[in-house]
């Protein structure tokens, strides 16, 4: 008869995702602030006939729909963890991210479409009208961004993705003030539809960042400043570890990195200790606060019975040297 002995650390340090009521309180001021120029932005777009405003006013308002979209990921997020969502909501924000990405590509692709409409048939604009509302929506757009700027910890994807939704807003009211200028000094009226065109550009190019960060979390890819097989072998090299395997490091939502695996430890070596050690340097190392740890013996002399896990990662650093000599 074999004993089987487990030892099982499930370590949180819960720093992150963190405290949300900043990023909730950005993004109301944002919204307010988009939605309302954005109107202003269409009515004065229709009037003075420019599709490089109408395109910006157009964006204006759909960031306002994304930002709405935003705040309430953050509220979802915020939601405590009950019955089978072990997790709470906090998924919520890369799902709003990932739909703000998308949303840009949809609307890049329209200001595509009517800019060559309007290129070979290009009606009359007011191009003094055009100039004073983009140098009015420099300003206007660029407040919500010094807010949410403010508000940024540097690693929330979903306020990032509203970010840059209104950083766009910003490039979008310089275009169209440009455009405004180069019709009112030199009355080439295919600028609108050119600078409407770069509007879109600046859109598309924006978006593709955030599609890719959002589909890496919720394809449960390693984070970008993780790498599994530095981190695996750095336990593998630890004192009383033999081998490491079944590793797997992903991101529950922004900032919030989570790592499980199961140790194989040496003969006679202290679980408990190798538990605290790996913890520690999971968490100061390489900044994963969420760990799930398996302490298990070594299960060779079982080998006929069940086989060994492929891929398992063993030590290289010789005791006394590198990793192996921290404490």
């Amino acid at each position: 008869m074999h004993t089987h002995h487990h030892g099982h650390s499930h370590a949180h340090a819960h720093s992150s995702p963190g405290d949300r009521s900043g990023t909730a309180r950005a993004l109301s001021i944002a919204l307010g602030l988009t939605v309302a120029y954005g109107v202003v932005q269409i009515v004065t777009g229709i009037w003075f006939n420019s599709l490089a405003l109408i395109a910006d006013a157009v964006h204006n308002v759909s960031d306002g729909a994304a930002i709405a979209l935003a705040l309430a990921a953050v509220w979802a997020a915020g939601l405590p963890a009950r019955g089978a969502r072990t997790f709470g909501w906090r998924r919520a924000e890369i799902l709003a991210a990932l739909v703000n990405g998308l949303a840009l590509v949809v609307i890049s692709i329209g200001i595509f479409i009517e800019a060559f409409r309007r290129y070979g048939d290009p009606p009359q604009v007011a191009g003094g009208g055009v100039l004073i509302v983009g140098l009015v929506g420099i300003v206007a757009n660029g407040i919500p961004v010094i807010v949410m700027l403010r508000a940024s910890t540097g690693d929330d994807l979903n306020l990032r993705g509203a970010m840059i939704h209104a950083a766009t807003d910003v490039l979008g009211s310089a275009g169209a003030a440009l455009s405004g200028l180069i019709v009112l000094t030199t009355g080439w009226k295919q600028a609108d539809a050119v600078i409407g065109a770069l509007i879109g550009l600046v859109v598309l190019v924006s978006s593709w960042g955030l599609i890719r960060e959002s589909l890496r979390i919720l394809m449960e890819v390693a984070p970008g400043d993780c790498d599994p097989s530095v981190i695996g072998q750095a336990m593998a090299d630890r004192p009383g570890v033999k081998e490491v395997h079944d590793l797997h490091i992903w991101t529950i939502t922004s900032g919030f990195p989570a790592l499980s695996a199961h140790v194989i430890a040496e003969p006679g070596a202290d679980h408990d200790r190798i538990l605290h050690e790996l913890e520690a340097l999971v968490q100061t190392r390489f900044r994963i606060p969420h760990t799930t740890l398996q302490i298990d013996r070594d299960h060779s002399e079982l080998v006929q019975l069940r086989p060994r896990a492929e891929g398992g990662i063993r030590r290289t650093a010789p005791l006394g040297t590198g990793d192996a000599d921290e404490r």
